[in-house]
């Protein structure tokens, strides 16, 4: 069945091609700042989901957004996928910063492995932490609480919990969507994180931090995202492609697996006398380190306070400055406790490397894609198409900006880049006019950014997720999506209330009664979904 999907993707992608060729080759057709430039992300996407392999998906998106850049011309193809777009990614120093965050993190985990701290914590957990519900609160909890940044949160919440929720036969699928629910959802309505700095710095001519958390209440993908994850553990509901991977879970078949990407290494001399301080010091050291890091980029000990820190930080710089200190102090505290020696400690960094390098493979291909679509001017097209909706009927146009920026993240990965497109021009169309609808476009803008982040299998948060988790990444999609299109559908609802009622204590309300309903509705009518009662 998998040959003969991919044997059809195949063929529908080399018509695909001959198509593309007859059109922009002979009837040469414009291929820039039009619609055409969103094409090579959503065949990237498409195939992704239909063949299930990531890798070859991502870079025939690449490819095809330098052949489309090129005109077919197999020389400038060629140069363009490699010299402007892999080669120009690793060279930014932002993305390679990132990168060395990621092995960081993997050899702290490798580290916290070797030594049995992550096996001493699963044991402690298992007493304290009471069932598969209370694990999973627990994840929310605390991806809840490490809010400073998406990147730092899906590492450091799969770190943690992986070992609790295991012991629980939650899936890895399952443990890697409430780490990315808990992801960018949380950062976008906290206003002490990279985020809030991000955001800020896109508003021109207005008080960004203040326009920012004016538009926490109106978030509503997040803050229905936070919500429904509650309900899912309150009502025992999974859906979808993730009931087949909670149910093997349940019945142990799904550790039998031996290609799972989480399996065990049993070859691996682990200390099984570590405790529980062996997994805690070292997490605590992170989160400090990582915080102080990214302070520090944002000038608070050259006088800034602690909130303008926060909005001025590199977070790429911080977090590999604050990585790399708790590495090497967590290498220092397990030498001094003696649960692991010198020569083990040093076969950690290599072992965390490989780790990650699957996560690093794909992050390439995808600011790499991004990257492809950029030159091809995607964003020029997406904010013409939002400008030209402002002159409509306005009392939609927060939902029909949710659904924009939607599309526009799923399609490029990156929340970051919509909101620097659609933020600036949400504030243009308002401005002068409603100031108060313009908050909540604004924030509608910032909903569907990580709405469509999400859900994308190109977005760097997704992959995160997938890493933190060790999940495999194309399963980690898949079962993700149905849960963030339930709440996208009911943001959108929520949205157009909004968008008359102007007031965030009407439409917030309404959305989670909505909420509830839909899923008590799923709870009902389909009743193959209910697995954990």
């Amino acid at each position: 069945m998998k040959n003969k999907k991919t044997i059809i993707a195949g063929l529908a992608l080399a018509a695909f091609y001959v198509t593309s060729w007859y059109f922009v080759v002979v009837r040469k057709v414009e291929v820039t700042e039009s619609f055409w430039a969103l094409l090579p992300s959503v065949v990237a996407i498409v195939l992704a989901l239909i063949t299930k392999e990531v890798y070859s998906s991502l870079f025939v998106g690449i490819v095809t957004g330098a052949i489309f850049w090129a005109g077919f011309s197999p020389v400038d193809t060629l140069n363009h996928v490699f010299q402007d777009g892999v080669i120009t990614v690793l060279s930014d120093s932002w993305n390679v910063g990132i990168l060395i965050f990621l092995v960081m993190l993997g050899m702290m985990v490798q580290l916290m492995n070797r030594t049995g701290g992550s096996l001493a914590f699963g044991r402690w957990a298992s007493t304290h932490i009471k069932g598969r519900g209370g694990a999973q609160l627990s994840t929310v909890l605390l991806g809840v609480l490490i809010f400073i940044d998406d990147y730092f949160n899906c590492l450091t919440v799969g770190s943690v919990m992986r070992p609790v929720t295991d012991k629980q036969k939650i899936s890895r699928e399952k443990l890697a969507y409430l780490i990315d629910a808990t992801a960018a959802p949380v950062c976008i309505i906290a206003p002490i994180s990279s985020w809030a700095a991000a955001v800020a710095g896109f508003v021109e001519g207005e008080d960004g931090m203040g326009l920012f958390i004016k538009a926490i209440p109106y978030n509503f993908y997040a803050l229905l995202t936070i919500f429904m994850m509650i309900l899912l553990v309150s009502l025992k509901i999974s859906y979808g492609p993730m009931r087949k991977y909670e149910a093997a879970a349940m019945k142990d078949e799904y550790w039998r697996d031996k290609e799972y990407v989480g399996a065990e290494d049993e070859s691996l001399n682990v200390n099984h006398q570590a405790k529980v301080v062996d997994m805690i010091i070292p997490i605590i050291l992170l989160i400090t380190a990582c915080t102080i890091g990214m302070i520090y980029t944002g000038g608070f000990f050259e006088g800034a306070s602690f909130i303008d820190a926060f909005s001025n930080s590199d977070a790429s710089v911080g977090l590999v400055l604050g990585s790399s200190v708790a590495l090497v102090l967590t290498m220092i505290y397990y030498l001094l406790r003696g649960v692991i020696s010198f020569k083990s400690c040093m076969e950690c960094l290599p072992e965390g490397f490989k780790q990650m390098v699957p996560a690093i493979l794909i992050l390439t291909f995808a600011w790499s894609l991004k990257a492809m679509t950029d030159n091809l001017g995607a964003a020029t097209y997406v904010a013409g198409l939002v400008e030209d909706s402002a002159a409509g009927l306005q009392m939609f146009l927060p939902a029909i900006i949710f659904l924009i920026a939607i599309g526009l993240s799923f399609a490029t990965g990156t929340s970051w880049g919509t909101f620097g497109i659609l933020i600036p021009i949400v504030v243009n169309c308002f401005q002068k006019t409603d100031y108060e609808l313009m908050i909540i476009a604004i924030s509608a803008c910032m909903a569907g950014a990580v709405c469509g982040d999400h859900c994308s299998p190109i977005s760097d948060t997704t992959i995160m997720s997938s890493a933190g988790a060790e999940c495999e990444h194309i399963n980690h999609v898949s079962t993700q999506l149905p849960y963030a299109m339930t709440v996208a559908a009911v943001s959108f609802v929520t949205y157009i209330i909004a968008g008359f009622t102007k007031s965030a204590l009407i439409s917030i309300p309404v959305g989670f009664a909505l909420m509830a309903v839909v899923l008590i509705f799923i709870k009902r009518m389909s009743g193959d979904a209910i697995i954990e009662e």
